[in-house]
């Protein structure tokens, strides 16, 4: 069964743009210093600008690979884009972190992909191998300290668990 955001979070207002592509922006370049594997995976597709919408978000996010850019775009201002990833949140992230397979989200209708397909087809593969924690990153992008990595840690799975998401990777003994 395909996992949802709770309705109190589908309804939250879309965040101010600036400060979220910010911090989006910081996030990419920091993931794409820690996993330079992922670049060199995409290969000639690391040029291609892949639309995500994750359908019960407030935003679109525009994915740059070779730029280091990820952006925040109002959804009544759909930016130029190669590709597009349309799914639910929680499904986007239970991918990343490999607790989906890709291609099951795929085939099932869950994620659709429009636009340049093998370009979406190297970032899913790229992400698959680089094996990211979206938690670690977010922790090594605010180079948090040990308590402070600690207390995010635990803010952030209690997050994803409210919210119904994972928002870090599973042991692979699970």
């Amino acid at each position: 069964m395909p996992l949802t955001f709770p309705q109190a979070v589908r309804n939250l207002p879309a965040p101010p743009l600036f400060p979220l592509t910010f911090l989006l922006g910081r996030l990419m370049r920091r993931v794409a210093a820690r996993h330079p594997a992922i670049l060199t995976r995409l290969g000639p597709h690391a040029g291609a600008r892949i639309l995500i919408d994750a359908q019960e978000g407030p935003v679109l996010f525009l994915m740059e690979p070779a730029a280091r850019r990820l952006t925040a775009h109002d959804r009544s201002h759909v930016p130029p884009h190669d590709a597009c990833i349309t799914g639910p949140m929680a499904d986007f992230l239970s991918m990343l972190h490999g607790l989906e397979d890709g291609d099951t989200l795929f085939f099932s209708g869950r994620l659709t992909i429009s636009g340049d397909t093998s370009a979406v087809l190297a970032l899913r593969n790229a992400l698959d191998d680089a094996e990211l924690d979206l938690t670690e990153e977010i922790i090594a992008t605010l180079a948090a300290g040990d308590a402070a990595a600690r207390l995010m840690r635990w803010g952030l799975r209690r997050a994803g668990a409210l919210a119904g998401v994972s928002l870090h990777r599973q042991p692979e003994d699970r």
